[in-house]
């Protein structure tokens, strides 16, 4: 089973709350999060409530304070736990253009640094996740918003959290914090 730790100051100082499973609201363990201990498994947290807003990918390690993490700020309000499944097989994702899979495709089974270079597209409307688990981030060099995806189909981007279809960058979930 999973293990988080929230503190509401940095450096793992004042209040803490200890978290081994998914939590739709947070917000009656502490007010603030400024410093992070995950000792175990992948946790995506969010800045709001039922897992809406910012995302957040974390694994294993200690975060002294919000920006270790690429915290906007120190508002973490619901999080959900994943296993630490290694995953020898392939990873494969289609990116399309257009919403419900239209358009222009592009399948990738490798990490893509910047999706421009790559699809000539900053516009991602749809993917679909076949193989993995993955995580886009709407700047280039894996930078700015996170957005988990798992395996399944993303007929919009609004379905993996997103308010907006631009992705700069993805890389394959695995340990590379």
């Amino acid at each position: 089973m999973g293990k988080i730790i929230f503190y509401e100051d940095r450096n793992f100082q004042g209040r803490h709350y200890e978290c081994s499973s998914d939590s739709d609201d947070l917000q009656s363990y502490f007010s603030r999060c400024n410093s992070i201990r995950v000792e175990s498994d992948y946790w995506v947290l969010y800045e709001r409530p039922n897992y809406r807003g910012y995302q957040y990918v974390l694994t294993r390690g200690e975060y002294p304070d919000y920006q270790h993490w690429m915290g906007f700020n120190d508002s973490i309000r619901s999080c959900r736990t994943y296993p630490y499944v290694s995953h020898s097989g392939a990873y494969r994702m289609r990116v399309y253009e257009r919403p419900d899979f239209g358009g222009q495709m592009m399948e990738f089974m490798d990490d893509c640094p910047s999706v421009y270079d790559r699809f000539r597209y900053r516009d991602i409307h749809s993917c679909n996740v076949m193989d993995g688990y993955w995580i886009m981030y709407d700047q280039p060099n894996y930078r700015g918003r996170q957005y988990f995806m798992r395996p399944g189909e993303y007929r919009r981007f609004s379905d993996w959290g997103s308010s907006s279809s631009t992705i700069g960058s993805f890389r394959r979930m695995r340990d590379f914090f």
